[in-house]
């Protein structure tokens, strides 16, 4: 390596000063080499002046020719904690327990909660309950068993300079019935040379000779410190400065119609005061939900944590389905698996002849910094950055467990969707924009509610193509949906992926229901509510974040409204007078049963409730909305058919 320097060293001309009028002697600096002649093991010494412009170069040369020196990864394996450091992020866990006790980045020991106690910093989760006979009654007293799944064994699964993967296994066994849930567990953390950052992934397995058990959500958890992480990023046009978690206790705040929605009567921070908060409002759709965090804002030293999650194929429901994100606590969650919004639906119910085994993750723990009063928003910027950079790295290399496939132990089915609506046109349409996907056999749209295997979505180009990568072996149908056409699209056949395998479909075509011409319609099949009325909230229950914001239905509060723009009858519609952005209210109203006790309801519970009309003696009544229209000419010996898209139910039953 010396001898390549000492040949630039001898044949370096210094700049004249005509072109860089500097003054040599002020920056004339002596540089020695040692170098070891082949002959003889006496040193030579090389004794040169040059300007520090050439220093910096040929520094810059021995770093390329020295290769990587970001540091390796090192493992401390202590009585009750484990720590992986890389030299940017050190991560300290407990042994055997496998729970994240604490963060150290950008200087800071913990970015971590360092007043809760160290099982409540970062850890997975699940709610879980006995099956069968034994099912707990769901509903106000009945919300399953929560488990923070804390191992009882470490292993090392890989150490080296370049990576540390561990593992933290908690057994099940007939001894645990009706305490844990009858699950193996298996939960891993990654931490890899030069990461900023760390990932993790869990390996749930239930054997076919174990009891029956529910999964009514898993997920994991991370509580970032409260005295430095105060600002909240969802997306470019969901985030802001968030309240303490202080503002939402009695007194400081009043609790609403379930104990989640707080009103801050008299937070810490006046500019908070009166608003609403409600981690509810903070939900995306799974397909949205890719990275969202906090940032600790600080004038000279500015500091991100941020969840990634690359891939949403382990996740419940698919696209569409709502997930909770991060919200006041300060709290961020990466939820693989949860009821809300959908109840009973999607309740995991495993049989007691039941065997499953299911991969969630990894999901990246992802930390940035910035300094020297650079715009914090730049974190934003760099953790969607890192998000596409994750995603295109999917599935991983790195993972060690068997059951994370590699790509190359995947499959790729490819075609192209078309549209044929007989009663518009005889014309096969290509469909852009179209959601496909691959999920469990199942009904048409049965992967809405299907919650046990992987789900592998794409979207159709401007052409109608389609390519589903890096697919999972096993027995899938496949599933579409259109914006436009009402109804689902399923394939009439079972589709199975192996291995490497490249299957072609070639042309598919959705002929959407259709029993005559339309008559009428009101909104758009686009598995959407957005293009109905939102109200404005009252002014009593305001978020400002969604003050004449594209999300505004998500505001508390707005089910009493309807009472308010229809006090004494129901809403009533005319069809080509009507105008349903103005005059369609964009939740329907459900004819349930009412509980009394509705503060004790989270919710998900709390939902059938929510768009009934309030009675002055605080009861619900169900509510009946008309649509009225004209028919120049009626078909007295036809039928005519009415057809319903519903956006979103939950425990609703609609009644014609």
């Amino acid at each position: 390596m010396f001898s390549l320097v000492d040949q630039l060293l001898d044949s370096y001309t210094p700049p004249s000063s005509s072109r860089n009028p500097i003054d040599e002697k002020n920056l004339k600096t002596t540089f020695v080499i040692i170098q070891k002649s082949p002959k003889s093991s006496k040193p030579k010494k090389k004794t040169m002046d040059f300007t520090n412009h050439f220093l910096f170069l040929m520094l810059q040369f021995l770093v390329v020719l020295g290769g990587d020196t970001k540091p390796g990864v090192r493992l401390d394996i202590q009585d009750k904690h484990v720590i992986m450091d890389n030299g940017i992020v050190q991560v300290n866990l407990s042994n055997p327990e496998g729970i994240v006790t604490g963060i150290r980045y950008n200087g800071i020991d913990n970015l971590l909660e360092i007043l809760n106690e160290e099982y409540d910093r970062g850890y997975w989760d699940i709610v879980w309950d006995e099956g069968g006979e034994n099912r707990t009654k769901k509903g106000a007293k009945g919300k399953g068993r929560f488990d923070r799944m804390e191992a009882t064994n470490l292993t090392v699964i890989v150490e080296n300079e370049e990576q540390v993967e561990l593992s933290f296994i908690r057994k099940w066994n007939e001894s645990f019935q009706g305490k844990l849930p009858p699950l193996n567990i298996d939960k891993r953390f990654i931490l890899l040379r030069g990461s900023s950052g760390f990932y993790t992934y869990a390996i749930y397995e239930h054997l076919k000779e174990w009891p029956a058990f529910d999964i009514d959500n898993t997920r994991i958890a991370f509580k970032p410190r409260k005295d430095k992480f105060h600002y909240m990023s969802i997306a470019d046009n969901r985030q802001r400065f968030m309240p303490l978690p202080d503002d939402r206790i009695p007194p400081r705040g009043q609790v609403l119609a379930y104990p989640e929605a707080v009103r801050l009567v008299d937070p810490v921070e006046p500019e908070f005061k009166g608003e609403v908060d409600d981690k509810y409002e903070y939900s995306c759709e799974s397909r949205y939900n890719r990275v969202h965090g906090w940032m600790s804002i600080d004038p000279l030293n500015s500091t991100g944590f941020w969840l990634i999650t690359p891939s949403y194929e382990f996740r419940s429901a698919g696209p569409l389905k709502q997930y909770i994100t991060s919200h006041v606590g300060p709290t961020t969650l990466s939820v693989f698996h949860s009821t809300h919004y959908s109840g009973a639906d999607l309740i995991m119910k495993f049989g007691p002849d039941e065997p499953w085994k299911k991969v969630y993750g990894p999901i990246f723990l992802y930390l940035n910094s910035l300094s020297n009063g650079v715009s914090p928003i730049k974190l934003w910027e760099d953790a969607k950055q890192q998000m596409v950079n994750e995603v295109e790295s999917w599935p991983y290399t790195f993972p060690a467990s068997k059951d994370f496939l590699s790509s190359e132990q995947r499959g790729k089915v490819q075609g192209r969707l078309l549209v044929r609506d007989r009663k518009v046109s005889d014309a096969f349409i290509p469909v852009s924009g179209a959601y496909v996907g691959l999920a469990a056999i199942g009904d048409v749209g049965s992967w809405q509610r299907e919650c046990k295997g992987y789900q592998f979505w794409t979207i159709t180009d401007d052409k109608g193509y389609f390519s589903i990568i890096n697919i999972r072996p096993g027995d899938y149908n496949l599933y579409s949906w259109v914006t436009g056409y009402i109804g689902d699209y399923q394939f009439d056949k079972i589709i199975n992926v192996t291995s490497g395998c490249e299957i072609n479909v070639h042309e598919l075509v959705y002929e959407p229901p259709r029993d005559g011409p339309t008559l009428w319609e009101i909104g758009i099949p686009d598995r959407s509510a957005a293009e109905f009325y939102v109200p404005d909230p009252n002014p009593m229950y305001i978020n400002k974040l969604y003050v004449n914001h594209t999300d505004r239905f998500r505001q508390y509060g707005l089910w009493e409204r309807y009472a308010d723009l229809y006090p004494n009858k129901d809403l009533v519609y005319t069809v080509g007078v009507s105008d349903y952005r103005k005059d369609w209210f964009f939740a329907q109203v459900n004819s349930l049963g009412v509980s009394k006790d509705v503060l004790s309801l989270s919710l998900s519970d709390y939902f059938p409730l929510l768009f009934r009309r309030k009675k002055d003696n605080g009861t619900y009544q169900g509510t009946t909305w008309q649509i009225n229209f004209n028919l120049d000419r009626v078909n007295t010996n036809g039928s005519y058919t009415l057809r319903v898209a519903l956006a979103s139910v939950h425990s609703a039953e609609l009644q014609v």
